[in-house]
């Protein structure tokens, strides 16, 4: 008669995992404090913690008189963002296909569309903004277009997945009742993506609205030229006053916004 052999226990092999996680990770945060060169001596200063002390209370005392140039910057951060938002979410439409296998049956296609949606997202918004600004000039424009080919990458790669998950067997029914390449984009598929392609979409533009915030720093438009000026000119006052604007605006906007995603979808 055979001895039962008992099982190995897992519990050392999960504990010296954990522990080998746990040092790798602190590991990582060390190397990385230690490579920026952070100059603790000064971040705790007298002359810092002084700094803060004149500077900070002034953001709550904001200048409310110039609460018409500001929010005049404010409203056009807003089409900034509603502009760049509406093109890329049109413009991701037809590579969000190319990336979708079940829908374009190359993978040649494919990997090409998703290079593409990669190559664009690995551009933060502000880099962009700086090459638009020296191409059409330090304008609202040149925001538009940042915005517009940032938020390309992003979206294009959510409408993609979006279309891999429709169900085929309704396209398949199409197909063999006899309809068309178009007719089965406009009534197999559409209307299985529109709804969370909007949704999206309107997500992106909360976002948006955020990064064009900063925009004007480089020159491209919105309140952040207001934030340049009055950084310039150490008026703190009028910068807790755009941070309020921005802080009311982008609230609201969050909250429309959240309303009209959770009625699509």
């Amino acid at each position: 008669m055979k001895a039962n052999i008992p099982a190995k226990p897992k519990n050392n092999l999960k504990l010296v995992k954990r522990l080998i996680s746990v040092i790798a990770i602190i590991a990582i945060y060390v190397w990385t404090f230690a490579s920026v060169n952070i100059e603790w001596s000064k971040i705790f200063s007298m002359r810092t913690i002084e700094n803060f002390d004149r500077i900070i209370p002034r953001f709550f005392d904001p200048a409310f008189q110039e609460t018409g140039s500001i929010m005049g910057k404010m409203i056009e951060t807003v089409f900034i963002a509603y502009t760049g938002s509406l093109a890329a979410a049109i413009i991701a439409i037809p590579l969000a296909f190319l990336c979708a296998s079940n829908i374009v049956k190359s993978r040649i296609v494919n990997q090409i569309g998703m290079w593409i949606l990669g190559a664009v997202r690995a551009f933060p918004e502000v880099l962009l903004a700086i090459i638009f600004v020296a191409a059409v000039g330090p304008n609202p424009f040149a925001g538009v277009l940042a915005i517009s080919v940032g938020s390309t990458g992003m979206l294009g790669k959510l409408y993609s997945e979006v279309i891999e998950s429709i169900d085929m067997k309704i396209i398949e029914s199409l197909e063999s009742s006899g309809a068309n390449k178009l007719q089965i984009l406009f009534y197999g598929i559409f209307p299985q993506v529109l709804p969370e392609f909007l949704s999206y979409a309107i997500y992106r533009f909360e976002i948006d609205v955020r990064a064009s915030s900063v925009l004007g720093v480089v020159g491209a438009g919105g309140i952040g030229t207001l934030i340049t000026f009055a950084y310039l000119n150490r008026n703190w006052e009028e910068v807790g006053m755009i941070l309020l604007a921005i802080i009311v605006v982008v609230t609201i906007i969050d909250q429309i916004s959240s309303f009209i995603r959770k009625r699509l979808v």
